[in-house]
């Protein structure tokens, strides 16, 4: 009787459970229903701009709005293995970064701004566009815009208009394969550009222009180098049409400074956070970036774009491991990726992982041997393999298809500094900063290149420039103090400014803490040479690193202690170097033998007490 009461009572409080788990789900659904209508209306827009994006040929901005519709969440009661099967993978790299996955806010808090959706001219030179869109997509723009020269339609005359402008940039590159060479530098320029200016800026002062148009007149306003003009422009362009990626990514590379990304007037959309988190980066605000992506993965969970940008961003913090992880789950999600995995074997290049990077290079080479970014994964092996000259030809390689391509010129120039082929080195990183001045490793490698010369001046000049760009980074920090080192400069206090900022950068090399520790010692600061060195053999007994710089940090404290009377301290360091073979046991003998004549209190030791 007794055992069937508990039963009853077991039952009821199972009811009773059951009953408030029930409710609690329930408020969970409701808490949920605004983060799900959120992601809905994402979703929405984003499978309209596609279509939008795809029929003007806008390629690769219709590429990055699918991969983000791909990469939002699912809602958990229409997950069916087909529409999940791209979303696997990821969570793992969620857990790395710790992202609010349950976040009822419309993505980072922002009010929701909804944008109308542009209306389509469906019927209004359907036949023509058809026709037109089909020799644009042979790459045949001259021919595409020919056949749409009297057709009025928005969609028509945007296509007619940016299939003439691809025309001349066309003819351009023609130019200056025939003129230079596929490498030459060359005056070459766009002669499609007055014409399209003068039609688009009509269209824009009659109030005509849709925003298409206004993306396109931005484009070409930038090429002819009206840059305020040019962002004004993009940003009508991006506030009335937010999905257009290229327009924000033309915007971005005006946005030069701060000042400037905060003088513009844009509207809030979620689109704005990708703007943002983006330009963030290029600004080299890694962490604001870092945050702003990490409140974008409440809504798109699965984007692989952000999983990358978020390795760029930590790339940039030189947190190799956490790029490591997230490059293999990429890889995992997506293996026939060649996009951003330059930048991940560049990271195993830092790190000489050399079977993880030939696999890497085969991979690619596999997939698609033809991109910019499989030639530099190929270089870079060839790099680790010190194969110089091999290295170069992938760069040239990967040049030819892409003369723009940043990393190829920088890195070139490094494979021409090992090859200590200087003055193509200097050529090759000034090809990188006319490309983008703000590519910190191009003017660090001027800096080296000129060091090399025995030019410590110039060298200065372009280290400056470096750390003012990446002020986090020891190793220009090292490459500056060791050029106030140099015989033409002396400049030992400035070296020693500059050793203080690499030990607080992360200084992975181990090598500012030592040389901090000589430099205050040939200063005569015996001191602050004393606090470097126990400091450089703290670091190097908790990495179990032997070697000369533990001997000489032993022998400097030993002799510094005897000298201030700390004997017992002094003592200790003179028995560690007992252990050692080389002239420095003698020394510890000599000072322990000193020691002990100086201490009254301790008659003299014999030097057979201590054992050879």
């Amino acid at each position: 009787m007794v055992g069937r009461n508990e039963q009853k009572a077991h039952v009821s409080d199972a009811h009773n459970l059951k009953f408030e788990l029930q409710g609690r789900a329930l408020e969970g659904r409701h808490r949920s229903g605004d983060s799900m209508s959120s992601k809905e209306n994402c979703r929405n827009e984003l499978r309209t701009a596609i279509r939008q994006l795809s029929d003007r040929c806008l390629y690769s901005a219709s590429k990055w709005a699918a991969e983000q519709l791909v990469g939002i969440e699912q809602d958990p009661a229409k997950f069916t293995p087909s529409n999940t099967r791209f979303q696997r993978g990821s969570s793992s790299i969620r857990r790395r970064f710790h992202t609010n996955e349950g976040c009822s806010t419309p993505i980072t808090g922002l009010s929701y701004v909804s944008t109308p959706v542009m209306e389509e001219d469906e019927v209004v030179d359907g036949d023509f566009y058809l026709l037109a869109k089909s020799y644009f997509d042979c790459r045949e723009y001259n021919r595409a815009a020919h056949v749409l020269r009297e057709q009025n339609g928005k969609k028509s005359v945007f296509l007619r208009l940016y299939a003439l402008y691809l025309a001349g940039e066309k003819r351009k590159e023609e130019e200056v394969v025939e003129l230079e060479g596929s490498l030459g530098k060359s005056d070459a320029v766009n002669q499609e550009l007055v014409s399209l200016e003068r039609e688009l800026s009509t269209l824009r002062k009659n109030g005509t222009a849709d925003p298409f148009e206004l993306y396109l007149y931005g484009l070409v306003l930038k090429q002819k180098g009206s840059e305020n003009l040019a962002r004004t422009v993009l940003v009508e362009s991006v506030n009335s049409y937010p999905w257009n990626w290229s327009a924000w990514s033309e915007l971005q590379s005006l946005c030069t400074t701060i000042d400037i990304l905060n003088s513009l007037n844009l509207n809030n959309h979620w689109m704005k956070d990708f703007f943002l988190a983006s330009a963030y980066q290029e600004l080299r605000m890694h962490n604001e970036s870092l945050a702003k992506y990490e409140n974008l993965q409440a809504t798109f969970s699965f984007s692989n774009y952000i999983q990358a940008q978020i390795a760029k961003a930590q790339y940039s913090l030189r947190e190799f491991d956490q790029v490591e992880a997230i490059f293999e789950e990429l890889l995992r999600n997506d293996p026939y990726r060649v996009e951003d995995m330059d930048m991940y074997s560049n990271v195993l290049y830092a790190k000489e992982c050399f079977s993880a990077l030939s696999y890497l290079a085969h991979r690619v080479f596999m997939t698609d041997k033809y991109r910019p970014e499989s030639c530099c994964i190929i270089g870079n092996y060839y790099s680790l393999k010190g194969q110089h000259e091999k290295s170069v030809v992938y760069f040239r390689r990967a040049l030819k298809l892409n003369k723009n391509y940043l990393s190829a010129w920088t890195l070139m120039g490094h494979e021409f500094v090992e090859m200590k082929n200087i003055p193509a080195a200097i050529d090759a990183y000034r090809r990188a900063v006319d490309i983008n001045s703000c590519d910190y490793r191009a003017w660090y490698g001027l800096g080296q290149a000129y060091e090399m010369m025995g030019m410590p001046f110039y060298a200065l000049h372009y280290f400056k420039k470096a750390v003012f760009l990446q002020p986090n980074d020891s190793r220009v920090w090292i490459a500056m103090a060791q050029c106030y080192e140099s015989e033409q400069l002396r400049m030992l206090e400035e070296a020693i400014k500059c050793y203080r900022r690499a030990a607080n950068c992360n200084d992975r090399e181990a090598i500012a803490l030592h040389q901090l520790a000589k430099l205050h010692s040939e200063l005569g600061q015996s001191k602050e040479a004393a606090f470097y060195y126990k400091k450089d053999l703290e670091r190097m007994e908790a990495e179990e690193r032997e070697g000369p710089n533990m001997v000489e940090a032993l022998l400097f404290l030993a002799t510094y202690y005897k000298a201030q009377k700390k004997f017992d301290e002094a003592e200790v360091y003179c028995t560690r170097l007992l252990d050692y073979t080389g002239p420095e046991k003698e020394t510890a003998k000599d000072l322990l033998r000193g020691m002990r004549l100086a201490q009254s209190s301790f008659p003299s030791m014999d030097v057979e007490l201590f054992p050879p």
